[in-house]
């Protein structure tokens, strides 16, 4: 239990700050699989490899204009050591274009390709591959399938599915477990991830939560309340205009509400975004997205709709949709299996928003009659607006404020500190 909580506070802390890398002396086949467009795949090679396969001397700041006179040269050395075959027989790797991309370890070229003969999936795929092992018999190659709606996979980055070795070059990839279950399934997983590591759709949803489990103080049905019942220092509560809910019930069911309510909106932005009917800039969106913490938190100093909070979660979940229809296409996803592919990714963003509502709202429960809880409540949405504004201006205006950039470099420093990486 321990060290799923590990996981988890990982996850929702830091993992919206980590960036994907390669190891050295690794070099990496990604494939993508569509039942009606074939297969599509990618090489990815570190500047370490490139310099060993080419003799060059580049650095892991190198730029795309320097790799560039090379490219031609890299797409013909992969092709001799690289094959594909099937019982429809040898599938050809044809090149469409070469990317650049840096991460912490430096810079790496993908290689993109398309498999010819492909557009009838076969069963198995016979995969050879024997890349830089004759520059140095210490380098390993991996292959991965990136996407597989029918298989599950969508957007893998660590899940390896074949390995090279100098010992051993030719391995045969199987295709066949394949259902539209498990591609919901996926979608559904893909959901709940995205919602856990969307900084800013968390914050939204706890300057939702926060007011949660009290009542404004000249609610009617407030000041009816026979105080008698609870042991509470009203005059604290009367000061800040909150008074703590009864019962766990009602206040739980009136957040689920709410937020299912924020469900409904970014499900239908998420819809008409994906089928291309209606679509915003994103910078626009973004902006919008930051904004709406702020205004959020707003309403619980100042109630902008009063006692109608689902009205901010639905006007805002309307943006927070066109977001996450961004995410939809990071995830590479096309025309195939689309209307299954929203009802799980929707169904997935529910489900991990209400993970998050069942593990903050019972601590908020507990701590409502204490007198500290409505200044929790007006600090933590100030400090919500604060954190709102700033990424506003970021977005808006296109500017890197470093903020961010020093609480992620503590941020590692934590996580090491606290034995999470």
């Amino acid at each position: 239990m321990a060290n799923f909580l590990k996981v988890f506070v990982f996850l929702i802390l830091f993992a919206p700050l980590t960036s994907y890398g390669h190891k050295p002396n690794q070099s990496y086949i990604y494939l993508r699989v569509y039942e009606k467009d074939g297969i599509e795949g990618r090489f990815e090679i570190n500047y370490v490899d490139i310099n060993k396969i080419l003799g060059t001397n580049f650095d892991k700041k190198a730029s795309y204009s320097e790799y560039e006179p090379y490219i031609e040269q890299l797409q013909k050395y992969f092709l001799l050591h690289t094959s594909f075959n099937s019982t429809y027989g040898n599938h050809k790797i044809s090149y469409t274009d070469a990317i650049k991309h840096d991460v912490g370890l430096g810079s790496f070229l993908k290689l993109n390709f398309k498999l010819q003969n492909s557009l009838k999936v076969p069963d198995e795929l016979e995969v050879e591959y024997s890349g830089i092992f004759e520059k140095d018999d210490t380098h390993r190659g991996f292959l991965l399938i990136e996407y597989n709606w029918k298989g599950g996979v969508i957007n893998n980055e660590a899940m390896i599915s074949l390995s090279f070795t100098p010992n051993d070059t030719k391995e045969t990839l199987s295709l066949t477990e394949t259902s539209v279950w498990n591609g919901f399934i996926a979608m559904i997983q893909q959901g709940v991830w995205h919602i856990w590591i969307g900084l800013d759709h968390i914050l939204f949803l706890l300057a939702l939560i926060l007011p949660s489990v009290v009542r404004r103080w000249n609610d009617p049905s407030v000041q009816n309340y026979n105080g008698s019942k609870m042991d509470v220092d009203k005059s604290s509560f009367i000061t800040w205009d909150w008074f703590p809910v009864e019962k766990f019930k009602p206040a739980f069911l009136y957040i689920v509400k709410v937020v299912t309510f924020f469900t409904i909106a970014h499900t239908i932005t998420l819809s008409l975004a994906s089928l291309q009917i209606i679509n915003l800039p994103s910078r626009f969106v973004e902006s919008i997205i930051a904004l709406s913490i702020g205004l959020a938190a707003y309403h619980n100093i100042r109630p902008i709709f009063k006692g109608r909070d689902w009205i901010i979660a639905f006007v805002f979940g309307l943006f927070h949709g066109f977001g996450f229809a961004s995410v939809l296409s990071d995830l590479g996803l096309t025309s195939e299996f689309l209307t299954l592919s929203l009802l799980g990714f929707n169904i997935g963003v529910e489900l991990g928003q209400l993970v998050i509502i069942f593990m903050i709202f019972p601590i908020l429960f507990f701590m409502r009659k204490l007198k500290l809880y409505p200044k929790v409540l007006v600090y933590g949405s100030i400090l919500l607006i604060i954190i709102s504004l700033y990424w506003f201006v970021e977005r808006a205006f296109d500017v890197n404020l470093l903020v961010e950039d020093y609480l992620r470099k503590e941020g590692f420093k934590l996580a090491q500190f606290l034995g999470l990486r």
